[in-house]
């Protein structure tokens, strides 16, 4: 039986849309390969990402801890953009975990406590045998770290550049993720919500769920139409 990843106090979980059945690799095939492929016995124990926001990070992230909890091991997912005001206490002990996932790592760069504890956790995971995930907006070399120890260990992990998709990557991922939910989504109606919806890709999957929801709730198949109708455009 799997066990439910490890959580935080705080209350941070992972999203249950966040794994790697609906994310369209496109041009970064070669690192969903590589997270899938972490646990094996010729894994990558770190691995670093990088790109801009909307790009896929944190679901990348958080899908690695899903797969984990597949294979009935404990994981933890950070994500510093909420988390980081707090002191670093929640990075004791964490090598007792198989996985850590570190998001929004640029969020507490330059703070001195912050800095020694991640120094500290990054080598007990490793000495442990342990699995690190860490993403951030910039390579590791162009974040401003002050703690030259803490510099060095970020550049130890094989580091990826996640890509962001083009127009027609953006299509074949929105339809991706309605065959997820079970939706039938044809390609002028999906052209159709690229055309007039934000451009985000997290927000046109909202986009998407408050279709899915109407769709059920009316009993209607989605069309431009409709799509016009239950979206108020």
């Amino acid at each position: 039986m799997s066990r439910t990843p490890a959580q935080l106090p705080l209350g941070v979980g992972l999203r249950d849309d966040a794994t790697f059945v609906n994310f369209l690799p496109g041009p970064n095939a070669s690192l969903v390969d590589r997270l899938v492929h972490q646990f094996d016995d010729q894994g990558e124990p770190f691995l670093y990402l990088w790109g801009r926001p909307g790009v896929g990070r944190s679901h990348l992230l958080q899908a690695a801890c899903h797969a984990a909890s597949d294979r009935d091991l404990r994981s933890l997912y950070l994500p510093l953009e909420e988390l980081g005001h707090f002191p670093p206490l929640m990075l004791e002990e964490i090598e007792r975990l198989d996985l850590v996932a570190i998001d929004d790592l640029e969020r507490v760069v330059g703070r001195k406590r912050w800095e020694e504890a991640l120094f500290h956790a990054f080598n007990r995971l490793r000495d442990a045998g342990k699995r690190l995930l860490v993403a951030a907006e910039a390579p590791p070399r162009q974040l401003p770290v002050k703690l030259p120890d803490l510099a060095s260990r970020l550049s130890w992990g094989v580091t990826f550049h996640v890509q962001g998709l083009d127009d027609a990557g953006r299509l074949a991922a929105l339809q991706l993720r309605a065959r997820v939910r079970g939706m039938l989504l044809a390609d002028e109606v999906a052209r159709y919500i690229l055309h007039r919806g934000p451009r985000r890709l997290e927000e046109l999957f909202d986009v998407l769920e408050a279709l899915d929801r109407a769709s059920l709730s009316a009993q209607r198949r989605l069309t431009i139409p409709f799509v016009k109708q239950a979206l108020g455009w």
